[in-house]
């Protein structure tokens, strides 16, 4: 049976997700989505959907498009398959993360690990965690993964490197629409440099809006 967290937040609204495991979260408009790596090198598989309409779903290729690069960090907007704004990245602190490969999957690692049994992997605990959403397994779609570290040859071949991450690097990103979200700690041996580990997820209220400075004077409304 794939492993999945339920959606277990503390007061101060954090999920501990265990090595090779999921979770499921809904996230407001205006919230902040906090993905830290705890230990180092271990990488976070990131998809969403509109709660409005989940047939709207995070896209790479739309997103790649626009952003012209597939490495993705602050300030770059994480767009969905009809080019709305799903998030915006506020705070990155390593910068190399994936978006052209899928979630690893049961078949990910009988066809390129060779295992024989079962193995768990990002795509059955997406799936778990999703389907109390309404979330089928095959709508979901290449995810983001965080802190992926994929470099492209000149003749086209994808290397996968160690994770950049250390102890305590997070990003941050937040929320442009009512969203479903699925998050997980990676289980592909490689993706991981070997290792598996645990990632921290955090739902953070909107940014208060910012007041003048003091002494500052605010410009009279003009007359009619």
């Amino acid at each position: 049976m794939p492993l999945f967290e339920e959606e277990r937040m503390t007061v101060s609204n954090r999920i501990h997700l265990a090595p090779q495991t999921g979770c499921a979260v809904l996230i407001a408009r205006g919230e902040h989505l906090r993905i830290t790596d705890p230990q180092g090198e271990q990488v976070s598989d990131l998809t969403s959907f509109a709660r409005e309409d989940p047939a709207e779903w995070l896209s790479s290729g739309r997103t790649i498009d626009y952003a012209n690069t597939i490495y993705l960090t602050t300030g770059h907007v994480l767009y969905s398959n009809r080019s709305r704004p799903m998030w915006t990245i506020v705070e990155d602190t390593v910068g190399r993360h994936d978006f052209l490969l899928t979630p690893c999957s049961p078949e990910t690692f009988t066809i390129l690990y060779k295992t024989t049994g079962h193995h768990p992997s990002c795509f059955e605990n997406l799936a778990g965690a999703l389907r109390r959403h309404g979330i089928a397994p095959d709508t979901i779609p290449t995810t983001w993964n965080v802190f992926m570290n994929v470099d492209v040859l000149p003749s086209g071949e994808l290397k996968i490197l160690p994770p950049r991450s250390k102890p305590g690097d997070h990003v941050l990103l937040r929320a442009e629409m009512d969203l479903i979200v699925g998050v997980t700690a990676c289980s592909a041996e490689l993706s991981n440099n070997g290792r598996f580990k645990p990632i921290d997820v955090e739902i953070l209220p909107p940014a208060p809006a910012k007041e003048p400075p003091a002494g500052s004077v605010r410009a009279a409304p003009a007359s009619a």
